[in-house]
């Protein structure tokens, strides 16, 4: 039998060594201009660089570092050299000039398509531009030192530049590499830092993940860190259902991960899928019986399914087991307040003040809860305390305009109401309430306007209507006034028929033969 030895070393991995004295050779022995691309991981480029003079001392070596993006290389260069003469030029961090334009979303990087982007990073139309001036310019080797998606991007977004390409050099990563840089990723991997980071600095985390991710020397643990930390990372940058492919990537190599099946619920809860993100929850619970912070958002997702007295079940576990989590007592009242619980609610409100006397939304909705009980005067001073902590509170000045007008103090109440225009003013309850608090007060020009200003934004309200329609009556206006109520009985028949046919506002027009006719239209 005849063996074949041509292919007999293909499973071998390529010698890190051998590939490096080949691109030794090369540069060595070139004369002139070169281009040549080297794929390496930062800090392969940086031991590349340290080496390479040792080796070939009698060539004269420069190194040009890039730190952040730029859209012309020429002017660094010449920068850089100084019209020193060299033989080779080292270029590191073009990838920073490829960050700064990448439009795609996280989603598509992770992907990794790169022929159909939409626009080309200046830098690169500079190279294709400026090829033969490089050329003529600089009558040196350059050697790019480049991450793989910066090769593919240069190969498909630079094509007339790279074309000119000398040679194209894969520098092997060892094992010990990949664990050393594997090790510094995962020692960085904090999610409050990835919220503090710029769009490009997520993109270059991301790619420094995938790269080694996709290292055939990477362990098994490792990688399911890795991928943990790359669903925080795409999280931070609210692309949630790519956070949740790589929370489920990481679950298939530690099932019993609780942190990544907490993440995935919050990803989930984000997402707005409740029922699948109690299902998670219920997985991290299970593993971790004491996660507050679980059965918190458990409570949450709960809460949003209108599931409020299994929510509240949820959120008294997360007390049981924390009971100084202000946002555990906070969720607990907002959930009895929605169930009518409103002396329930209070106390847990108070307990959240407790632990966080500063929280402006718990002061808030203590206040709703307040005024759902008719107690305006304590609501308003709740409305105060928000207010104190945080003057452009939108929700703390309108709620508090609607317990002023409560309690008969209109003036404060269209104060109010204004402040809280200031900030929105597109809010057209608020433009009606002040109609409604002006209206009190007999100042029916500005009441109107109020409303007009109301049905602006919303002419499908059929409060503003009916509002201007009691104005107009009690002012004896009866064309004016009917022509108002009809507009809001079209938009809502049976509601305002019914408000219409008790209204002390319409006794002056009550025996109009055409108000009767608009109280006899059928529901």
């Amino acid at each position: 039998m005849t063996l074949n030895y041509s292919t007999w070393d293909d499973d071998f991995p390529p010698d890190p060594e051998e590939i490096y004295q080949d691109l030794l050779c090369a540069v060595e022995r070139k004369s002139g201009f070169g281009l040549y691309f080297v794929q390496c991981n930062p800090v392969g480029s940086d031991r590349f660089i340290n080496k390479i003079p040792q080796d070939i001392p009698h060539k004269k070596i420069a190194v040009l570092r890039l730190f952040e993006p730029v859209d012309k290389l020429y002017q660094q260069i010449t920068n850089c050299i100084q019209d020193q003469q060299i033989d080779i030029l080292l270029i590191k961090g073009l990838e920073y000039s490829l960050y700064k334009y990448e439009k795609r979303n996280f989603g598509e990087i992770t992907e990794g398509q790169f022929i159909n982007l939409s626009k080309v990073p200046p830098i690169l139309n500079h190279l294709n531009q400026q090829r033969e001036r490089f050329r003529d310019d600089f009558p040196f080797c350059f050697v790019f030192l480049l991450r793989s998606f910066s090769l593919n991007y240069l190969i498909h977004r630079a094509p007339d530049f790279f074309d000119w390409r000398s040679g194209v050099y894969e520098l092997p990563t060892t094992p010990e590499l990949v664990e050393e840089e594997s090790r510094r990723l995962l020692l960085e991997g904090d999610y409050e830092k990835y919220l503090q980071l710029t769009p490009e600095e997520k993109i270059e985390k991301v790619l420094e993940i995938q790269e080694l991710l996709t290292e055939k020397h990477q362990t098994d643990s490792n990688r399911a860190s890795l991928l943990f930390e790359l669903g925080n990372l795409l999280y931070s940058a609210h692309e949630y259902e790519t956070a949740i492919t790589f929370y489920e990537q990481e679950l298939k190599f530690q099932p019993d991960d609780h942190y990544a099946w907490y993440n995935r619920g919050n990803a989930l809860l984000n997402l707005g899928d409740n029922e699948e993100a109690i299902l998670s929850y219920n997985q991290a619970i299970r593993i971790k019986p004491y996660d507050h912070y679980a059965w918190k958002n458990r409570g949450n997702a709960l809460r949003n399914l209108g599931r409020n007295e299994e929510a509240i079940l949820s959120y008294n576990e997360a007390i049981d087991y924390n009971s100084h989590d202000h946002y555990s007592w906070y969720e607990l009242g907002n959930t009895l307040r929605n169930l009518g619980r409103n002396e329930e609610a209070i106390l847990s409100y108070n307990e959240a003040l407790k632990y966080k006397p500063s929280d402006h939304y718990v002061w808030n909705n203590r206040g709703i809860a307040l005024r759902n009980l008719r107690h305006n005067e304590e609501a308003v001073f709740s409305y105060d305390e928000a207010l104190k902590i945080q003057p452009d509170d939108y929700y703390a000045w309108y709620n508090r305009g609607i317990a002023l007008r409560s309690l008969g103090r209109n003036e404060e109440a269209i104060f109010s109401y204004d402040q809280a225009l200031k900030l929105n003013p597109y809010d057209h309850y608020a433009w009606n309430n002040r109609g409604n608090a002006l209206d009190d007060l007999g100042r029916t020009e500005e009441a109107i306007f109020s409303y007009d200003q109301a049905l602006k934004i919303k002419p499908d309200d059929n409060y503003g209507w009916y509002n201007k329609a009691c104005c107009y009556a009690l002012h004896g206006d009866i064309e004016q006034a009917l022509e108002n109520l009809q507009q809001a009985i079209s938009l809502q028949p049976t509601e305002v028929l019914t408000r219409a046919k008790t209204d002390l506002d319409f006794d002056c027009i009550r025996e109009d033969r055409r108000f009767q006719a608009l109280m006899q239209l059928e529901i």
